[in-house]
């Protein structure tokens, strides 16, 4: 399994040309074993729907019903595991709520990261594809 950053996931369900082909690649070849989603990025992608941030085609509700149906797509949920994880990240890691839990997910289902955020990238606590 690998991990789908918010803006991946994003990207991927609305096949947006921003998804590289390698990146399209790694979906690909991680489907049977799964495309893991964290629940936050469930909660990131309303709150920029809220903020005005990020527009859908369609309801936010609908959008995550059906981007959740997509092949492989694995939602994992907030464990107090991730949660201490998330407040525990070795190293230095900056302080987006939302990247910290993506990455103790990452980090403790231990698997790899997709992602194009460059702060992930430089990361060297976490598996990353890009």
């Amino acid at each position: 399994m690998i991990v789908l950053d918010t803006h991946i996931w994003i990207w991927w369900a609305d096949n947006s040309s921003r998804l590289t082909e390698r990146q399209h690649q790694h979906i690909q070849a991680n489907q049977v074993e799964g495309l893991g989603v964290s629940v936050i990025s469930c909660w990131e992608i309303a709150k920029l729907v809220e903020l005005g941030r990020l527009k859908l085609s369609y309801f936010v509700k609908d959008w995550l019903e059906q981007a959740l149906q997509y092949p492989g797509v694995r939602l994992l949920n907030l464990t107090p595991e991730i949660a201490v994880e998330s407040s525990q990240l070795p190293g230095s890691f900056h302080r987006d709520p939302a990247d910290q839990i993506i990455v103790a997910t990452a980090r403790i289902f231990n698997c790899p990261i997709l992602t194009a955020d460059s702060k992930i990238l430089n990361y060297p606590h976490v598996i990353k594809l890009q």
